[in-house]
This record gives structure tokens, sequence and C-alpha cells, in this order.
């Protein structure tokens, strides 16, 4: 009997192979994406001090407040537009982008796509 592989497991499979060709520094740190069938989270993440510089995620009381459904794509572009924000605000122009094991459509490109026009270069 052949076991079906739980698609989580695939989906850290495919991280751990993007995590192991990208890596943040202070320089350009890493922007990380999260989704969860209720929230999407984004951080921008600096691997060599392993330290989270700039955190987002609609489970934040001003962008949970502009928002009826916290997971769909315009949930991810508000998300993306606040990280950018702040990420700015902290003086980060250039990130990497981590897509964390999903397939860059939907979400997550909405996502990325409200960072770059938010001021990120990636």
């Amino acid at each position: 009997m052949i076991k079906r592989v739980p698609r989580s497991k695939n989906r850290m499979k495919k991280h751990m192979k993007v995590r192991n060709k990208i890596t943040g520094t202070a320089e350009r740190p890493r922007l990380s994406v999260f989704k969860s069938n209720a929230h999407i989270y984004a951080q921008i993440i600096d691997d060599v001090a392993r330290t989270t510089i700039v955190a987002a995620s609609t489970m934040e009381k001003e962008i949970n407040a502009k928002l009826e459904n916290t997971s769909n794509k315009e949930a991810a572009a508000l998300v993306g537009e606040m990280v950018a924000k702040k990420a700015v605000e902290k003086g980060i122009e250039e990130v990497v982008f981590d897509r964390g094991g999903y397939v860059y459509h939907g979400k997550v490109e909405a996502l990325a796509n409200a960072a770059r026009e938010n001021g990120l270069k990636f």
C-alpha cells in the first residue's frame, strides 16, 4: 500500500531547498513568508545575527481592522505593504525573497508585489 506524504512535509522539503541557497545578511536580509489557513505572516530576518528585524501579519490589530477576510490576496497585499513600510522606516531597502516552499502564485505573489510597490527591492 502506498502511503501519501502530507502536503506540509512536501512544503518543508521545498522550503529547505530554498533555504540552502539563500541567506539573509545585515546588508540584505531575508523576507520570509508563511501562510496558514487563517492568516498570512511576513518577517524580515537577519540570518547571521539570528534576529527578526521587522514582522507583519494579519493578526495585528491595525491590519486586521482593515480586513473582513484574513486569508485572501487582499490581506496578503496589505501585509506586504505593511512589512515594506516598516522595513523602509528601519533603513532596509534590499531584501532576499524567501517564498517558504510555496508556489510563487496567488497570495505569495500578491505579498511580494505589494512589498515591491512600497519600496523593497528584490
